[in-house]
């Protein structure tokens, strides 16, 4: 039976270091920071509620505080759909 011929792979030489250098820079570095705000916001906003009774941050909003709290919350998840 004859022998297959050997296939011979060119050998492996990278690309030029400068081709190399991607600088990866979304733009957005304001996502994260405005995010972890909200979130804190938000945080800060229930647990005062819950602390003073009520009385605090708004007393004629009642309940509703909480809502506001949350509200905060989830437009921190909002912005956190934007992040990179």
């Amino acid at each position: 039976m004859p022998k297959s011929r050997l296939r011979k792979k060119a050998d492996y030489t990278p690309p030029p270091s400068s081709a190399t250098a991607v600088k990866i820079s979304s733009g957005r570095s304001w996502v994260a920071p405005l995010m972890l705000v909200l979130f804190l916001i938000g945080l800060a906003w229930i647990v005062s509620y819950y602390v003073t009774s009520g009385t605090w941050p708004i007393r004629s909003w009642g309940n509703w505080n909480i809502l506001a709290g949350f509200g905060f919350i989830a437009a921190g998840f909002g912005v956190s759909t934007q992040w990179k």
